[in-house]
Order: C-alpha cells, then structure tokens, then sequence
C-alpha cells in the first residue's frame, strides 16, 4: 500500500473527464471551465460529448477548450448499450496516478497516458426508473451504472491531485474556487468533494441493494437461451 507524504496543495486543471446523466448546469459549467481554465481538455462520452460539443459551438469556445471523445482516447469504441466506456487502463492509470511517484510517471509515460485532473460525473438514474410506475427488475437492472461509480471512487480516492464532482448543484463552488485559485483546486476542496462523492456512491449502492433486497425475482420477464443446456 502506498503512503503518500508528498502533495501539490493547488492543483490547476488542464484536463477533465465529464460524463452525466443529469445534464443540469452542463452548459454553464463548461462556459465557466472556458472561463477559469483556458486550454482545457475535456474527454466525454455519448450524450455528454454531444452536449458540450454544442456548447462550444454556441459560445464560441473553440479556441479556450479541447473536446475530444472518450473512445478516440481509448481506442476502443463504446460497447453496445453504452456497457463500456471508460472502463480503460489507461483513463484509471490517468486518475490514480501520484504526483510524485517516479514508478508512476514511468507507467504514464510507457503508456502514453493522460494525467486527469477533474472528474464530473453523476450516475444512471437507477431509484427514478426503478420507482416508475410498470417499471420491472429487468428496467431497474439496466440502469445499475458500473463505469460512473468506478470513475468517481477512483477520483475521491485520489483526492491528493483529482477534484471529483457529482453533484450539479457543487458546480458553481467548483467554479468559485477556480476563479478564486486562478484555475486551481485547493487539497481541502478537492477533500470535500470526495467526501460528497464517496456518500454519493454509497447512496446509490444501498438503493441498489434494498430493491433488489426487496423485489422478487421474476422469471417470466426472460426466455432461456441455448447455451445453457436446458
């Protein structure tokens, strides 16, 4: 395990991962990021990527951010049903990467790998859809979110360098503190953000947990396939 003695107490954001359900405040955040952190650039995936891309275009911000898709980053493209995105070697190399750590640089560098510095990301809607009225476990299963959870630990766990944020109604502090920190995050903000981001994962974990706890199985929503023997 590694204990980490040494840290940048402002980092300053050049690059960032953002990839929302909720797409709320969106377009203000990236103005602000154009604003705050000229030079950006910003990696995304599906209805995010498209959503930023027509902000950019809208307000003129081609010169101010770089937006480029997740999947070209990868070189993978997504798996059907959007399943794997960003479930990449290189993009968790990216977030949980150490500063001073020579054996980490050496792996960014045999890689080629980017060093992320913002998270925003927020997850499936899974209580909204499992609550919808005529809702089956089989539409509460598909919106269990895999990749967004596991970006968004990642990102908390590394709170040392990587501002993780999941709530869109922490995008204007976000902003504040850039704008405050001439485009940096400080150690105890990106500290308090990932104490809202593990209790976000958490929340969303028990919800899963307690439906699944509490609805039954039901068979008849499936037909058996060939490859099982049966």
């Amino acid at each position: 395990m590694n204990r980490v003695e040494v840290v940048d107490n402002n980092v300053p954001l050049r690059t960032a991962l953002i990839s929302v359900s909720d797409k709320t405040g969106l377009a203000e955040l990236v103005v602000g990021l154009a604003e705050t952190c000229p030079g950006m650039t910003v990696y995304s995936t599906g209805g995010t990527y498209r959503g930023i891309e027509q902000t950019i275009t809208e307000h003129g911000l081609q010169d101010r951010l770089t937006l480029t898709q997740v999947s070209a980053y990868t070189g993978q493209p997504e798996m059907q049903g959007g399943l794997v995105k960003t479930l990449d070697f290189r993009i968790y190399l990216g977030l949980l990467s150490e500063t001073y750590n020579a054996a980490h640089r050496q792996d960014l560098q045999r890689t080629g790998a980017e060093v992320f510095d913002l998270t925003v990301v927020n997850l499936y809607p899974f209580t909204a859809a499992a609550a919808a009225e005529g809702a089956t476990l089989e539409d509460a299963r598909a919106n269990i979110d895999i990749g967004g959870p596991t970006m968004i630990r990642a990102s908390a766990k590394n709170y040392l360098r990587v501002t993780a944020v999941c709530r869109p109604n922490d995008y204007p502090e976000l902003l504040q503190q850039l704008r405050t920190n001439n485009g940096a995050t400080r150690l105890d903000f990106r500290y308090r953000m990932a104490r809202a981001a593990f209790t976000h994962t958490a929340e969303y974990d028990t919800a899963i947990a307690q439906h699944l706890q509490h609805t039954e199985l039901d068979e008849s929503l499936y037909r058996y396939g060939t490859t099982s023997g049966e």
